[in-house]
Protein backbone atom coordinates (compact mmCIF):
# COMPACT_ATOMS: atom_id res chain seq x y z
CA UNK A 1 0.00 0.00 0.00
CA UNK A 2 1.36 3.39 -0.99
CA UNK A 3 2.76 5.58 1.75
CA UNK A 4 1.84 2.97 4.37
CA UNK A 5 5.14 3.67 6.11
CA UNK A 6 3.85 7.14 7.01
CA UNK A 7 0.60 5.90 8.54
CA UNK A 8 -0.36 4.11 11.73
CA UNK A 9 0.03 0.36 11.32
CA UNK A 10 -3.41 -0.35 12.78
CA UNK A 11 -5.05 2.04 10.29
CA UNK A 12 -3.32 0.28 7.41
CA UNK A 13 -4.45 -3.13 8.70
CA UNK A 14 -8.03 -1.92 9.16
CA UNK A 15 -8.14 -0.51 5.62
CA UNK A 16 -6.72 -3.69 4.10
CA UNK A 17 -9.32 -5.73 5.99
CA UNK A 18 -12.15 -3.52 4.75
CA UNK A 19 -10.90 -3.68 1.15
CA UNK A 20 -10.46 -7.45 1.31
CA UNK A 21 -6.87 -7.32 0.06
CA UNK A 22 -5.72 -10.37 1.95
CA UNK A 23 -2.49 -10.94 0.03
CA UNK A 24 -1.34 -7.38 0.69
CA UNK A 25 -2.38 -7.75 4.34
CA UNK A 26 -0.29 -10.90 4.74
CA UNK A 27 2.75 -9.25 3.16
CA UNK A 28 2.28 -6.14 5.25
CA UNK A 29 2.12 -8.14 8.49
CA UNK A 30 5.26 -10.04 7.50
CA UNK A 31 7.10 -6.73 7.06
CA UNK A 32 6.35 -5.56 10.60
CA UNK A 33 8.68 -6.05 13.53
CA UNK A 34 7.23 -7.95 16.52
CA UNK A 35 6.82 -4.79 18.60
CA UNK A 36 4.96 -3.06 15.74
CA UNK A 37 2.69 -6.07 15.31
CA UNK A 38 1.89 -6.15 19.04
CA UNK A 39 1.09 -2.43 19.07
CA UNK A 40 -1.10 -2.68 15.96
CA UNK A 41 -3.12 -5.60 17.33
CA UNK A 42 -3.55 -3.76 20.65
CA UNK A 43 -4.91 -0.66 18.88
CA UNK A 44 -7.48 -2.53 16.79
CA UNK A 45 -10.98 -2.62 18.26
CA UNK A 46 -12.49 -5.98 19.19
CA UNK A 47 -14.42 -6.29 15.93
CA UNK A 48 -11.42 -5.55 13.71
CA UNK A 49 -9.15 -7.84 15.75
CA UNK A 50 -11.61 -10.72 15.38
CA UNK A 51 -11.94 -9.96 11.67
CA UNK A 52 -8.15 -9.99 11.29
CA UNK A 53 -7.67 -13.45 12.78
CA UNK A 54 -10.62 -14.85 10.86
CA UNK A 55 -9.13 -13.56 7.61
CA UNK A 56 -5.65 -15.00 8.22
CA UNK A 57 -4.81 -18.64 7.65
CA UNK A 58 -4.01 -20.59 10.85
CA UNK A 59 -0.29 -20.52 10.02
CA UNK A 60 -0.28 -16.75 9.45
CA UNK A 61 -2.35 -16.19 12.59
CA UNK A 62 0.08 -18.31 14.60
CA UNK A 63 2.98 -16.19 13.33
CA UNK A 64 1.19 -13.02 14.46
CA UNK A 65 0.37 -14.54 17.86
CA UNK A 66 4.05 -15.35 18.41
CA UNK A 67 4.89 -11.65 18.00
CA UNK A 68 2.58 -10.67 20.88
CA UNK A 69 3.36 -10.59 24.63
CA UNK A 70 2.06 -13.72 26.37
CA UNK A 71 -0.81 -11.94 28.13
CA UNK A 72 -1.94 -10.24 24.91
CA UNK A 73 -1.62 -13.50 22.98
CA UNK A 74 -3.78 -15.24 25.58
CA UNK A 75 -6.43 -12.50 25.29
CA UNK A 76 -6.53 -12.87 21.50
CA UNK A 77 -6.77 -16.68 21.65
CA UNK A 78 -9.45 -16.44 24.33
CA UNK A 79 -11.61 -14.24 22.10
CA UNK A 80 -11.61 -16.73 19.21
CA UNK A 81 -13.95 -19.65 18.72
CA UNK A 82 -12.35 -22.80 20.22
CA UNK A 83 -12.24 -24.49 16.79
CA UNK A 84 -10.36 -21.59 15.18
CA UNK A 85 -8.11 -21.19 18.21
CA UNK A 86 -7.20 -24.89 18.14
CA UNK A 87 -6.08 -24.70 14.49
CA UNK A 88 -3.85 -21.72 15.34
CA UNK A 89 -2.43 -23.10 18.58
CA UNK A 90 -1.49 -26.41 16.94
CA UNK A 91 0.89 -24.55 14.62
CA UNK A 92 2.77 -22.81 17.42
CA UNK A 93 5.99 -24.21 18.98
CA UNK A 94 5.06 -26.56 21.79
CA UNK A 95 6.53 -24.41 24.58
CA UNK A 96 4.79 -21.26 23.31
CA UNK A 97 1.56 -23.24 22.92
CA UNK A 98 1.70 -24.37 26.54
CA UNK A 99 2.39 -20.80 27.73
CA UNK A 100 -0.60 -19.36 25.88
CA UNK A 101 -2.98 -22.12 26.98
CA UNK A 102 -1.75 -21.72 30.54
CA UNK A 103 -2.68 -18.01 30.48
CA UNK A 104 -6.28 -18.41 29.31
CA UNK A 105 -9.08 -19.57 31.59
CA UNK A 106 -9.26 -23.27 32.39
CA UNK A 107 -12.62 -23.53 30.62
CA UNK A 108 -11.24 -21.92 27.45
CA UNK A 109 -8.06 -24.01 27.51
CA UNK A 110 -10.07 -27.20 27.93
CA UNK A 111 -12.36 -26.30 25.00
CA UNK A 112 -9.35 -25.61 22.76
CA UNK A 113 -7.53 -28.78 23.80
CA UNK A 114 -10.64 -30.87 23.07
CA UNK A 115 -10.54 -29.64 19.46
CA UNK A 116 -6.83 -30.23 18.91
CA UNK A 117 -5.40 -33.46 17.54
CA UNK A 118 -5.09 -36.05 20.35
CA UNK A 119 -1.30 -36.20 20.02
CA UNK A 120 -0.86 -32.41 20.21
CA UNK A 121 -3.36 -32.11 23.06
CA UNK A 122 -1.61 -34.77 25.14
CA UNK A 123 1.75 -33.09 24.65
CA UNK A 124 0.31 -29.67 25.54
CA UNK A 125 -1.29 -31.03 28.71
CA UNK A 126 2.01 -32.61 29.73
CA UNK A 127 3.88 -29.33 29.37
CA UNK A 128 1.11 -27.37 31.12
CA UNK A 129 1.40 -29.70 34.11
CA UNK A 130 4.84 -28.36 34.97
CA UNK A 131 5.14 -25.31 37.23
CA UNK A 132 6.06 -22.00 35.64
CA UNK A 133 9.72 -21.02 35.73
CA UNK A 134 10.93 -24.60 36.17
CA UNK A 135 12.90 -26.61 33.65
CA UNK A 136 9.77 -28.60 32.81
CA UNK A 137 7.73 -25.44 32.31
CA UNK A 138 10.40 -23.82 30.12
CA UNK A 139 11.51 -26.79 28.03
CA UNK A 140 10.48 -27.66 24.49
CA UNK A 141 9.64 -31.10 23.17
CA UNK A 142 10.93 -30.14 19.71
CA UNK A 143 14.29 -31.92 19.69
CA UNK A 144 16.10 -34.68 17.81
CA UNK A 145 16.61 -37.97 19.67
CA UNK A 146 17.55 -41.42 18.42
CA UNK A 147 18.50 -44.73 20.01
CA UNK A 148 22.20 -45.55 20.12
CA UNK A 149 22.01 -48.30 17.49
CA UNK A 150 21.12 -45.82 14.72
CA UNK A 151 23.87 -45.26 12.17
CA UNK A 152 25.01 -41.88 10.91
CA UNK A 153 23.51 -42.64 7.48
CA UNK A 154 20.14 -43.52 9.00
CA UNK A 155 20.04 -40.32 11.08
CA UNK A 156 20.96 -38.13 8.11
CA UNK A 157 18.31 -39.86 6.01
CA UNK A 158 15.74 -39.15 8.70
CA UNK A 159 16.80 -35.47 8.79
CA UNK A 160 16.30 -35.19 5.05
CA UNK A 161 12.98 -37.04 5.05
CA UNK A 162 11.50 -34.78 7.76
CA UNK A 163 13.39 -31.60 6.86
CA UNK A 164 10.25 -29.43 6.74
CA UNK A 165 9.26 -30.44 10.26
CA UNK A 166 12.77 -30.23 11.70
CA UNK A 167 13.37 -26.82 10.08
CA UNK A 168 11.14 -25.35 12.81
CA UNK A 169 13.28 -26.86 15.58
CA UNK A 170 16.05 -24.95 17.30
CA UNK A 171 18.46 -27.81 16.63
CA UNK A 172 21.86 -27.64 18.35
CA UNK A 173 22.51 -31.27 19.24
CA UNK A 174 21.29 -34.78 18.54
CA UNK A 175 20.37 -36.65 21.72
CA UNK A 176 21.07 -40.35 22.12
CA UNK A 177 18.74 -42.37 24.30
CA UNK A 178 18.04 -45.96 25.24
CA UNK A 179 15.08 -47.94 23.95
CA UNK A 180 13.10 -47.01 27.07
CA UNK A 181 13.91 -43.29 26.68
CA UNK A 182 16.78 -42.81 29.15
CA UNK A 183 19.29 -40.18 28.11
CA UNK A 184 22.66 -41.73 27.22
CA UNK A 185 24.59 -38.92 25.56
CA UNK A 186 24.63 -36.08 23.06
CA UNK A 187 26.11 -35.65 19.62
CA UNK A 188 27.07 -32.37 17.97
CA UNK A 189 25.74 -31.94 14.44
CA UNK A 190 29.26 -31.21 13.17
CA UNK A 191 30.51 -34.58 14.46
CA UNK A 192 27.48 -36.28 12.93
CA UNK A 193 28.03 -34.81 9.46
CA UNK A 194 31.76 -35.58 9.41
CA UNK A 195 31.52 -39.15 10.70
CA UNK A 196 31.54 -42.30 8.52
CA UNK A 197 28.04 -43.18 7.38
CA UNK A 198 28.11 -46.72 8.84
CA UNK A 199 29.21 -45.56 12.30
CA UNK A 200 26.73 -45.99 15.13
CA UNK A 201 25.89 -42.77 16.94
CA UNK A 202 26.48 -44.44 20.32
CA UNK A 203 30.15 -44.64 19.34
CA UNK A 204 30.26 -40.90 18.57
CA UNK A 205 28.21 -39.49 21.42
CA UNK A 206 29.54 -37.49 24.37
CA UNK A 207 28.76 -39.52 27.46
CA UNK A 208 29.77 -36.99 30.12
CA UNK A 209 26.72 -34.74 29.84
CA UNK A 210 24.98 -32.13 31.98
CA UNK A 211 21.23 -32.58 32.34
CA UNK A 212 18.73 -30.81 34.58
CA UNK A 213 15.67 -32.28 36.33
CA UNK A 214 12.20 -31.15 35.29
CA UNK A 215 11.64 -29.46 38.68
CA UNK A 216 14.85 -27.39 38.54
CA UNK A 217 14.13 -23.73 39.30
CA UNK A 218 14.75 -20.74 37.05
CA UNK A 219 17.35 -19.43 39.50
CA UNK A 220 19.39 -22.63 39.19
CA UNK A 221 19.03 -22.62 35.42
CA UNK A 222 20.23 -19.01 35.23
CA UNK A 223 23.30 -19.93 37.27
CA UNK A 224 24.10 -22.92 35.02
CA UNK A 225 23.78 -20.96 31.78
CA UNK A 226 25.77 -18.08 33.26
CA UNK A 227 28.65 -20.32 34.31
CA UNK A 228 28.74 -22.36 31.10
CA UNK A 229 28.19 -21.23 27.53
CA UNK A 230 25.57 -23.88 26.81
CA UNK A 231 23.23 -23.40 23.85
CA UNK A 232 20.79 -25.89 25.30
CA UNK A 233 20.44 -28.47 28.05
CA UNK A 234 18.52 -31.75 28.14
CA UNK A 235 15.77 -32.04 30.76
CA UNK A 236 15.22 -35.40 32.43
CA UNK A 237 12.77 -36.89 34.90
CA UNK A 238 13.77 -38.60 38.15
CA UNK A 239 14.51 -41.83 36.27
CA UNK A 240 16.78 -40.18 33.72
CA UNK A 241 14.30 -40.28 30.84
CA UNK A 242 14.70 -37.46 28.32
CA UNK A 243 11.66 -35.20 28.67
CA UNK A 244 12.66 -32.13 26.65
CA UNK A 245 15.32 -29.55 25.95
CA UNK A 246 15.71 -26.07 27.39
CA UNK A 247 17.54 -23.52 25.25
CA UNK A 248 19.38 -20.37 26.30
CA UNK A 249 16.86 -18.04 24.65
CA UNK A 250 14.08 -19.51 26.80
CA UNK A 251 16.06 -18.70 29.95
CA UNK A 252 16.70 -15.13 28.80
CA UNK A 253 13.02 -14.64 27.97
CA UNK A 254 11.83 -16.12 31.27
CA UNK A 255 14.28 -13.96 33.22
CA UNK A 256 13.08 -10.82 31.46
CA UNK A 257 9.42 -11.70 32.04
CA UNK A 258 10.04 -12.38 35.73
CA UNK A 259 11.84 -9.07 36.14
CA UNK A 260 8.91 -7.31 34.48
CA UNK A 261 6.41 -9.03 36.77
CA UNK A 262 8.50 -8.10 39.80
CA UNK A 263 8.59 -4.47 38.72
CA UNK A 264 4.83 -4.45 38.16
CA UNK A 265 4.14 -5.97 41.55
CA UNK A 266 6.42 -3.47 43.28
CA UNK A 267 4.54 -0.74 41.39
CA UNK A 268 1.20 -1.99 42.70
CA UNK A 269 -0.11 -3.88 39.65
CA UNK A 270 -1.75 -6.95 41.13
CA UNK A 271 -2.31 -10.27 39.38
CA UNK A 272 0.51 -10.06 36.87
CA UNK A 273 0.87 -8.11 33.66
CA UNK A 274 -1.44 -5.27 32.69
CA UNK A 275 -1.82 -3.93 29.16
CA UNK A 276 -4.05 -1.03 28.10
CA UNK A 277 -5.63 -3.31 25.49
CA UNK A 278 -7.22 -5.31 28.35
CA UNK A 279 -10.87 -4.74 29.31
CA UNK A 280 -11.44 -1.78 31.63
CA UNK A 281 -13.00 -3.89 34.40
CA UNK A 282 -9.99 -6.18 34.47
CA UNK A 283 -7.55 -3.26 34.63
CA UNK A 284 -9.53 -1.59 37.42
CA UNK A 285 -9.34 -4.79 39.48
CA UNK A 286 -5.58 -5.08 39.04
CA UNK A 287 -4.99 -1.57 40.36
CA UNK A 288 -7.81 -1.09 42.85
CA UNK A 289 -6.99 -4.18 44.90
CA UNK A 290 -3.64 -2.59 45.75
CA UNK A 291 -4.90 0.96 46.22
CA UNK A 292 -7.75 -0.06 48.53
CA UNK A 293 -5.25 -1.91 50.75
CA UNK A 294 -3.09 1.19 50.89
CA UNK A 295 -6.01 3.25 52.23
CA UNK A 296 -6.00 1.23 55.45
CA UNK A 297 -2.20 1.16 55.70
CA UNK A 298 -2.05 4.94 55.33
CA UNK A 299 -4.70 5.36 58.01
CA UNK A 300 -2.48 3.37 60.37
CA UNK A 301 0.52 5.59 59.58
CA UNK A 302 -1.53 8.77 59.87
CA UNK A 303 -2.80 7.73 63.30
CA UNK A 304 0.62 8.62 64.70
CA UNK A 305 0.09 12.23 63.60
CA UNK A 306 -3.28 12.30 65.35
CA UNK A 307 -1.59 11.48 68.66
CA UNK A 308 0.63 14.58 68.37
CA UNK A 309 -1.87 17.18 67.18
CA UNK A 310 -0.93 19.61 69.97
CA UNK A 311 2.77 19.42 69.05
CA UNK A 312 2.01 20.15 65.40
CA UNK A 313 -0.25 23.03 66.40
CA UNK A 314 2.56 24.54 68.46
CA UNK A 315 5.22 24.04 65.78
CA UNK A 316 3.41 24.07 62.44
CA UNK A 317 6.73 24.11 60.56
CA UNK A 318 7.11 20.41 61.43
CA UNK A 319 4.40 19.63 58.88
CA UNK A 320 6.80 20.77 56.15
CA UNK A 321 9.44 18.22 57.18
CA UNK A 322 7.19 15.20 57.80
CA UNK A 323 6.74 14.24 54.12
CA UNK A 324 10.45 14.91 53.44
CA UNK A 325 11.53 12.47 56.15
CA UNK A 326 8.93 9.91 55.12
CA UNK A 327 9.85 10.08 51.44
CA UNK A 328 13.64 10.07 51.92
CA UNK A 329 13.49 7.13 54.30
CA UNK A 330 11.13 5.28 51.99
CA UNK A 331 13.52 5.72 49.07
CA UNK A 332 16.38 4.29 51.14
CA UNK A 333 14.26 1.32 52.15
CA UNK A 334 13.09 0.65 48.60
CA UNK A 335 16.71 0.55 47.44
CA UNK A 336 17.41 -2.18 49.99
CA UNK A 337 14.24 -4.04 48.95
CA UNK A 338 15.32 -4.00 45.31
CA UNK A 339 18.78 -5.35 46.17
CA UNK A 340 17.36 -8.16 48.33
CA UNK A 341 14.82 -9.22 45.71
CA UNK A 342 17.51 -9.18 43.04
CA UNK A 343 19.91 -11.25 45.15
CA UNK A 344 17.14 -13.71 46.00
CA UNK A 345 16.32 -14.15 42.31
CA UNK A 346 20.00 -14.73 41.48
CA UNK A 347 20.53 -17.10 44.39
CA UNK A 348 23.18 -14.83 45.92
CA UNK A 349 21.40 -14.70 49.26
CA UNK A 350 19.16 -17.20 51.03
CA UNK A 351 16.08 -16.44 53.12
CA UNK A 352 17.71 -17.57 56.37
CA UNK A 353 20.69 -15.18 56.03
CA UNK A 354 18.91 -12.44 57.98
CA UNK A 355 21.80 -11.59 60.29
CA UNK A 356 24.29 -11.16 57.45
CA UNK A 357 21.92 -8.91 55.50
CA UNK A 358 21.06 -6.94 58.65
CA UNK A 359 24.72 -6.14 59.37
CA UNK A 360 25.41 -5.16 55.77
CA UNK A 361 22.40 -2.86 55.57
CA UNK A 362 22.92 -1.45 59.08
CA UNK A 363 26.39 -0.18 58.19
CA UNK A 364 25.12 1.36 54.98
CA UNK A 365 21.99 2.77 56.60
CA UNK A 366 23.86 4.44 59.47
CA UNK A 367 26.34 6.15 57.13
CA UNK A 368 23.64 7.30 54.70
CA UNK A 369 21.40 8.33 57.59
CA UNK A 370 24.09 10.52 59.18
CA UNK A 371 24.87 12.21 55.86
CA UNK A 372 21.23 12.79 54.90
CA UNK A 373 20.32 13.86 58.45
CA UNK A 374 23.20 16.32 58.44
CA UNK A 375 22.03 17.83 55.16
CA UNK A 376 18.47 18.23 56.45
CA UNK A 377 19.75 19.78 59.69
CA UNK A 378 21.73 22.33 57.67
CA UNK A 379 18.67 23.19 55.53
CA UNK A 380 16.40 23.58 58.58
CA UNK A 381 18.88 25.83 60.41
CA UNK A 382 19.53 27.88 57.29
CA UNK A 383 15.80 28.34 56.70
CA UNK A 384 14.53 28.99 60.23
CA UNK A 385 17.71 29.79 62.15
CA UNK A 386 16.76 27.31 64.87
CA UNK A 387 19.39 24.70 65.75
CA UNK A 388 16.94 22.62 67.78
CA UNK A 389 14.55 22.34 64.84
CA UNK A 390 17.48 21.17 62.72
CA UNK A 391 18.47 18.56 65.31
CA UNK A 392 14.90 17.25 65.60
CA UNK A 393 14.40 16.70 61.88
CA UNK A 394 18.01 15.68 61.20
CA UNK A 395 18.20 13.04 63.91
CA UNK A 396 14.75 11.76 62.97
CA UNK A 397 15.82 11.37 59.34
CA UNK A 398 19.08 9.66 60.32
CA UNK A 399 17.34 7.12 62.56
CA UNK A 400 14.52 6.47 60.12
CA UNK A 401 16.94 6.01 57.22
CA UNK A 402 18.93 3.42 59.14
CA UNK A 403 15.72 1.67 60.20
CA UNK A 404 14.14 1.65 56.74
CA UNK A 405 17.36 0.43 55.11
CA UNK A 406 17.62 -2.51 57.51
CA UNK A 407 13.92 -3.25 57.18
CA UNK A 408 14.05 -3.05 53.39
CA UNK A 409 16.87 -5.59 53.33
CA UNK A 410 15.22 -8.02 55.75
CA UNK A 411 11.53 -7.98 54.77
CA UNK A 412 11.94 -9.74 51.37
CA UNK A 413 13.96 -12.52 53.01
CA UNK A 414 11.41 -12.95 55.79
CA UNK A 415 8.52 -13.02 53.33
CA UNK A 416 10.29 -15.60 51.16
CA UNK A 417 10.76 -17.80 54.26
CA UNK A 418 7.00 -17.55 54.85
CA UNK A 419 6.34 -18.60 51.21
CA UNK A 420 5.00 -15.15 50.35
CA UNK A 421 5.86 -13.04 47.30
CA UNK A 422 8.46 -10.48 48.45
CA UNK A 423 7.90 -8.24 45.42
CA UNK A 424 4.21 -7.90 46.23
CA UNK A 425 4.24 -7.54 50.02
CA UNK A 426 7.52 -5.71 50.76
CA UNK A 427 6.30 -2.36 49.46
CA UNK A 428 3.24 -1.82 51.69
CA UNK A 429 4.98 -3.21 54.78
CA UNK A 430 8.00 -0.96 54.29
CA UNK A 431 5.90 2.13 53.49
CA UNK A 432 3.65 1.73 56.52
CA UNK A 433 6.45 1.11 59.02
CA UNK A 434 8.68 3.83 57.55
CA UNK A 435 5.90 6.42 57.71
CA UNK A 436 4.86 5.46 61.23
CA UNK A 437 8.41 5.51 62.60
CA UNK A 438 9.35 8.69 60.74
CA UNK A 439 6.33 10.55 62.08
CA UNK A 440 6.95 9.15 65.56
CA UNK A 441 10.63 10.17 65.64
CA UNK A 442 9.93 13.74 64.49
CA UNK A 443 6.92 14.37 66.70
CA UNK A 444 8.24 12.67 69.83
CA UNK A 445 11.56 14.55 69.62
CA UNK A 446 9.69 17.78 68.95
CA UNK A 447 7.41 17.20 71.95
CA UNK A 448 10.45 16.84 74.23
CA UNK A 449 12.03 20.03 72.83
CA UNK A 450 8.83 21.95 72.21
CA UNK A 451 9.84 24.91 74.41
CA UNK A 452 12.93 25.45 72.22
CA UNK A 453 11.09 25.27 68.92
CA UNK A 454 9.33 28.63 69.25
CA UNK A 455 9.64 30.05 65.72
Amino acid sequence: MENSQNRNTWDVIAELLESGKMLKLERYLESLKPAETARAVARLDDEKREQLFQALSPGEAAAVILDLPDSQAADVIGELEPESAAHIVELMPDDERADVLGDVSKHTASAILDRMSPEEAIEARQLMAYADNTAGGLMTRDYLAYTGDWTVAKVIDDLRTHRERYAEYNVQYVYVQSVDGRLLGILQLRDLLLAPSDCRISDLMIRDIVAVPTEDSLDNLIAIFREQNYLGLPVVDRHGHLMGVIIRDSILKATGERDQRTFLKMSGIMGGEELRSMPLRRRIGKRLSWLSLNVFLNIIAASVIALYQETISSAVVLAVFLPIISDMSGCSGNQAVAVSIRELSLGLVRPFELWRVFLKELMLGVVNGVILGGLLTFVAVLWKGNLYLGLVVGVALALNTALSTCLGGLVPLALRRMKMDPALASGPILTTVTDMCGFFFVLSFATVMLSRLAL
